[in-house]
């Protein structure tokens, strides 16, 4: 039986599979047998908890998981898909993508190119209220992009094309762009739209990006679902708005994210019965889950790139044994060492379960400006690497600091261990940190790395994305999460022409000259394209996207 999402032939990312085999208890036989004793401890005690749990939920109530909790409810504090993915249930844009991923109508029901000047205008739909009741009008537009363009927003990049917004009345508005951008609406579809009032009332005019507002922890958006309470952590439940503008299409009278982050008690909570769904599947139990009657497994491919990263604009290591005055990944040729020393295929096959698939740009192939002449990878070559670093003048090779999740990505901690291995096979040590992705950004931000761990998946489904988040030289609304500070001023020059150029034949041509300035120089060394794996109990239906957005509007349940 086949999920319900996008298959690979349809748009080239997502490959979906739905099988259902045997039952729970021969699936708890098979952790059993597996010798994994934490594991059944942990099955064991979240049995015990969940007794009273499931005999007392309602058919309409939904609960989920997830392995990473969204760090607050501030649309505009953190640009990161856990944060993005959650509040979309809640706050609205002008725009969103529909199961298909494709843009329609939200806030606004319709937009058309400015006359006489570069931009847009959006007509904005009539009768819709926030949460509180307030009427959203463009005032709200014009406030909301204030606030994603303060200083404090982590959504700034966002608005770099932009030069102006003009409320024309309560119903339309003007979004003047500094230059002619076709695919501008596509990249708003997650910039969400904040009550001024509200937010003025609140205390929370800025995103709380470094400090604690009403914003962070309460919500008011016109979204499909609102906020009923909140415990960081623990566990945050939604309640469906009962005048929301559009036609619901579930059947849920609650929703509840109860964030688990070790792997058997998320597995053993999905088989009990005490969650309906798995956001995060880890790979390994992808098979047992398959041999589950009562379980239906949707797999695909998320549209995000893992990569490794590096301190490109720092003089020296973080780092190492201080043995050395310099920083030898600003030698092209030792970045290509690295890219040589991993073994993807390895990682893919162990680690994996031969569900990723090989990555050789910033964005998976198949998207919009994916540059087919340069679609093939650095071999896994050792030799080559120690020759490189060789004639680098690192014949014996060097220690480093390597900065990793262990609680964001598919067994990122695993994938970075396996790497430490791999780099050490041609003289690479690499001192690995794993730590959880609360303070990781922080850390990254502060350059306290050599090498780090990163997956980018692009909003708007488009190659430009990346290359102005990870690849322009940073600014204040450009190369934001380019940590690594790597430069170039071509693909400088070349971004703002692929955002302006309307020829699809010279706008691709562009995109394949900065793909290949980034191999050549090894900006970045992508790795492989992440599996997206969600599990749900026998009953349950829903959509899986490949941007990995959890959607509660399309959940319905027959128990």
């Amino acid at each position: 039986m086949l999920a319900r999402g996008l298959t690979r032939e349809r748009w080239g990312l997502a490959r979906l599979a739905r099988t259902r085999q045997s039952d729970s208890q021969k699936m708890f036989a098979d952790f059993a047998f597996s010798g994994i004793e934490e594991m059944m401890k942990s099955i064991a005690m979240t049995l015990l908890a969940s007794t009273v749990l499931v005999g007392a939920a309602q058919a309409e109530t939904f609960r989920w998981s997830a392995t990473t909790d969204p760090q607050t409810m501030d649309p505009h504090a953190a640009n990161l898909a856990p944060v993005t993915s959650f509040l979309n249930n809640i706050y609205e844009g002008l725009v969103r993508r529909g199961r298909d991923m494709a843009i329609e109508p939200s806030l606004a029901t319709r937009w058309e190119p400015l006359q006489g000047e570069d931009g847009w205008r959006f007509y904005l739909r009539e009768g819709v209220t926030f949460h509180d009741g307030a009427a959203f009008t463009a005032d709200d537009v014009l406030f909301s992009y204030e606030r994603g363009i303060s200083e404090q927003s982590d959504v700034r990049s966002w608005f770099a094309p932009v030069s102006d917004v003009r409320v024309v009345d309560d119903q339309t508005v003007d979004i003047v762009l500094n230059a002619p951008n076709p695919i501008f609406p596509d990249s708003i579809a997650n910039w969400m739209i904040m009550d001024r009032g509200w937010a003025e009332a609140n205390g929370s005019t800025a995103p709380a990006r470094d400090e604690t507002t009403t914003a962070t922890l309460e919500t008011n958006g016109t979204g499909p679902f609102m906020l009923e309470a909140r415990e960081p952590g623990v566990e945050t439940s939604l309640v469906p708005t009962p005048d929301w503008w559009d036609t619901a299409e579930h059947n849920i009278t609650r929703a509840i994210l109860n964030p688990i982050t070790t792997p058997a008690t998320a597995i053993a909570a999905l088989v009990s019965g005490e969650v309906d769904m798995l956001a995060t599947v880890p790979v390994q139990d992808v098979d047992r889950l398959r041999q589950s009657e009562e379980i239906t497994v949707f797999e695909g491919l998320e549209a995000r790139v893992i990569m490794m990263g590096f301190g490109h604009d720092q003089a020296e290591l973080y780092g190492g044994d201080g043995t050395l005055d310099e920083n030898p990944f600003q030698d092209v040729a030792v970045r290509q060492a690295v890219a040589h020393a991993i073994d993807v295929e390895a990682i893919d096959t162990v680690l994996m379960d031969g569900l990723a698939e090989p990555a050789s740009q910033l964005q998976p192939a198949g998207l919009s400006g994916y540059s087919d002449v340069h679609a093939a990878r650095p071999d896994y070559d050792p030799e080559l690497a120690r020759q490189l670093l060789a004639g680098a003048g690192y014949p014996e090779g060097f220690s480093f600091n390597l900065k990793c999740t262990n609680d964001r990505y598919l067994n990122d901690s695993d994938v970075c261990q396996a790497i430490v291995g791999m780099l050490a096979q041609v003289g690479l040590e690499a001192q690995l940190e794993a730590m959880p992705v609360a303070g990781y950004w922080t850390e990254l931000r502060e350059g306290n790395y050599d090498m780090f761990l990163l997956g980018w998946s692009p909003g708007t489904f488009d190659a430009e994305h990346p290359i102005r988040f990870l690849a322009h030289t940073p600014t204040d609304t450009l190369g934001t999460w380019n940590f690594g500070g790597y430069s170039n001023p071509r693909v400088d020059q070349l971004l703002p022409l692929v955002r302006s150029e309307l020829d699809p034949t010279e706008r691709q041509a562009m995109l394949d000259e900065i793909a290949g300035i980034l191999q050549d120089e090894v900006a970045y060394v992508p790795l492989y394209e992440e599996p997206l794996v969600w599990a749900a109990r026998e009953g349950i239906d829903l959509v899986q996207r490949p941007d990995n957005f959890f959607m509660l509007r399309w959940v319905n349940i027959d128990r």
